[in-house]
């Protein structure tokens, strides 16, 4: 029996479920009718055509990434917790994450996380075009660890793995090394890691002017 109320933000919740299960191609109205017991027609009334859906999908997922709130005592703090939300966002929404990069409005999706790494390099005095480079490479260092940790999450099966090429005997003068890098990497781990270590980079002092040596008479 078809449902005789159904709510625009009802329709839109069980599309994006849809799409996050199974990939926008999955998305039709037969098959978003079928998951909310309803009828098309009553589908069309809420939403429109597919691509009006698909519109209203990606401009709610932008919406949804704006909402970003820093936390922690220092910029340093705050800028890692901003790197930390928006990889999260991110990776529990590729699909949808997708649809808005289709359709042009990634950069509009990620100036809210812009904000607020500009309030927080701000913070901790950086101005000009040093507060902007910083903004970008914080912002480069997300999404290219993101990608990288994807392609390994759905990348074949290795052979040999790297438990097999870094036994202890390959690497004799750090047996320490060998046996960490044999363990599975902890992506989580590795991301604070190399975020941490940027950011205290790119918040340091720069270094003051050289000084030239004359070579003297």
């Amino acid at each position: 029996m078809a449902r005789s109320s159904l709510t625009r933000d009802e329709v839109l919740d069980a599309a994006a479920s849809l799409v996050k299960q199974r990939g926008p191609a999955a998305l039709t109205m037969r098959a978003l009718a079928a998951a909310l017991g309803t009828a098309v027609t009553s589908i069309y009334w809420h939403v429109g055509n597919r691509e009006s859906l698909l519109d209203a999908l990606v401009e709610r997922t932008v919406q949804e990434m704006g909402a970003l709130s820093p936390v922690g005592r220092t910029p340093a703090e705050r800028i890692e917790s901003v790197a930390r939300i928006l990889r999260r966002e991110l990776r529990g929404r590729p699909h949808l994450i997708a649809m808005v990069h289709e359709r042009g409005l990634t950069e509009r999706m990620f100036l809210p996380a812009q904000q607020a790494l500009v309030q927080e390099v701000h913070a901790a005095g950086l101005r000009g075009a040093r507060a902007a480079d910083a903004v970008r490479a914080v912002q480069f260092q997300i999404v290219g660890f993101l990608l990288v940790e994807r392609n390994r999450e759905r990348s074949p099966a290795q052979s040999p793995a790297e438990s097999e090429l870094w036994d202890p005997a390959a690497a004799p003068h750090d047996p320490a090394l060998a046996r960490a890098l044999a363990r599975p990497a902890d992506p989580e781990r590795l991301f604070l890691l190399s975020v941490r270590a940027l950011v205290a980079a790119l918040l340091a002092a720069p270094p003051g002017p050289r000084t030239v040596r004359g070579t003297g008479p």
